[in-house]
């Protein structure tokens, strides 16, 4: 994996002083805006057992994990744009993030919209699923 000195999440960081610390331990996740980053910026770098770790042990598509890395690397991620946050502080157990990640295939510039929750498992963030 190529470490990218700006951080992909959007942030104006280093990625090390980043997302970067979340990768290297998921506890240092404060908020679950700072978990979507993370895993935004996962996807960027195709990291598989990033994306695992810090998804939900009940909703994790942990037979999947090759996929969302092949798609991950197939296409060119532009950014991610946070829309709004519902709780998701240090101090809440759960929370939601409105956000899109912007991303170009082989024909196109596309987006996926998303409104997910997030839960806290084991004491730490994890992306539990979309809102319906």
């Amino acid at each position: 994996m190529i470490i990218p000195k700006d951080c992909p999440c959007g942030r104006e960081k280093h990625y090390v002083n980043c997302c970067g610390k979340s990768h290297q331990n998921i506890a240092n996740t404060k908020t679950a805006e700072d978990l979507m980053r993370s895993r935004y910026a996962a996807f960027v770098l195709a990291d598989g057992d990033y994306l695992m770790e810090s998804h939900h042990s009940t909703t994790r598509p942990s037979s999947r994990k090759k996929e969302l890395v092949q798609w991950a690397k197939s296409v060119k991620w532009i950014k991610l744009e946070i829309i709004s946050t519902e709780k998701g502080t240090e101090n809440d157990d759960e929370g939601t993030v409105e956000f899109k990640a912007h991303f170009r295939d082989r024909t196109k510039a596309q987006f996926l919209h998303q409104h997910a929750k997030f839960v806290r498992e084991y004491g730490r963030w994890a992306y539990l699923d979309v809102v319906s």
